[in-house]
């Protein structure tokens, strides 16, 4: 797998034409499909649910990295597994016992991941850090596309990359939300190794050509955000 692993967010595509979007990122240099799950409870919207997950899997050559935005997540890691999940992301606000969550995961066969908000400190990952695959560090607000990507998140990445170093984990860095050309060197730069992007890509009217530059972009070294 080549870095940066590009996992365009289905969230944002068009639910007339799904089936179209999910082979046009199957065509494009895009690594995973990138899928959120709301509940309007934890988050204040309502997404899709597993019939809708289940058809993107009958229909995606690439891995479905599922985000978990939903209270008691520990629920469904079954259900989750069954309709095709590879990679299943937790939120830290919303598991009581995380460690446990993480490792029931895995335990299905699924790479695991550890979502944060905005809000949430790097350090209360260091007692899990080398127990997940992944950290989907959120750079908006979770719930909503097309919000505006939050600045902290730059330095924020870099404390958990710091995080990532010292402990020994193999863990990857995702930044979900406001990527762009513009924030996309940066977050590489900052120790980033997943990009989810959803208005970006599927706004453009060339949405593989939008792909394609991302998964070419390099991290930005001559400027500290």
């Amino acid at each position: 797998m080549s870095f940066p692993i590009i996992a365009p967010s289905v969230l944002s595509a068009d639910f007339a034409n799904l089936g179209r979007d999910v082979e046009m990122i199957n065509a494009s240099q895009a690594d995973w499909f990138h899928v959120d799950v709301m509940d309007g409870v934890f988050v204040p919207n309502i997404s899709f649910g597993f019939p809708i997950i289940k058809s993107i899997q009958n229909l995606a050559k690439k891995p479905l990295d599922v985000h978990l935005m939903i209270v008691q997540p520990e629920r469904y890691i079954k259900d989750f597994k069954e309709v095709g999940a590879a990679i299943l992301s937790v939120h830290y606000e919303a598991c009581t016992h995380l460690h446990r969550t993480i490792h029931a995961i895995k335990e299905e066969g699924m790479k695991a991941g550890i979502a944060i908000n905005p809000h949430t400190p790097i350090s209360l990952l260091k007692d899990v850090i080398k127990d997940a695959d992944l950290i989907c560090m959120m750079s908006v607000n979770p719930g909503f596309g097309g919000q505006k990507f939050i600045e902290q998140t730059y330095e924020k990445c870099r404390e958990l990359r710091d995080l990532i170093d010292k402990s020994g984990s193999n863990c990857l860095i995702e930044i979900d939300g406001g990527v762009n050309q513009i924030t996309a060197p940066k977050l590489l730069e900052a120790g980033a190794k997943v990009l989810v992007a959803g208005n970006y890509v599927f706004g453009s009217t060339q949405p593989q050509a939008i792909i394609q530059a991302l998964k070419n972009t390099h991290p930005h070294t001559t400027t500290k955000a």
